[in-house]
């Protein structure tokens, strides 16, 4: 990819995260932009704490309970007890929520490769930066 296609792709993901979060009133199939962030994190990591998502994101760890919560609720991540710590609770998402994932990320590909192909590089950096304009200046 180019860095401009790059840099694209990546401003399409926070469009994207718009979208998801203020279509039906922030709601599809009750999975925010918040809870996706947090599914992706973990399937990054593979697991995660409750902590370390805290920490990713620079949120409180109540705050984080709540997401976390919903997600395990409604099957999309689960939590183990360490073995060798029963303190702990290590993270990690199920097929449903690796489902949502790799739907949204096979989508959002298609859309910026699509587009890439269409625009002229110019066109391309045009519509990024206007793109990225609009997600600075709304307000929700």
């Amino acid at each position: 990819m180019k860095p401009i296609e790059k840099e694209f792709f990546n401003t399409f993901t926070n469009f994207q995260c718009l979208i998801l979060a203020h279509m039906n009133r922030g709601n599809i199939n009750g999975v925010t932009a918040a809870h996706y962030n947090i599914i992706e994190f973990i399937l990054r990591k593979e697991t995660a704490t409750g902590r370390e998502i805290s920490a990713a994101f620079n949120i409180s760890q109540a705050a984080i309970s709540k997401q976390l919560k919903f997600l395990i609720s409604n099957d999309l991540i689960i939590k183990k007890q360490e073995e060798t710590d029963h303190r702990k609770f290590n993270l990690s998402v199920t097929d449903k929520g690796r489902f949502i994932i790799e739907n949204s990320e096979t989508f959002r590909k298609n859309i910026t490769g699509q587009t890439a192909s269409i625009l002229t590089s110019k066109e391309l950096e045009n519509f990024n930066y206007l793109l990225s304009k609009v997600l600075n200046h709304v307000k929700l």
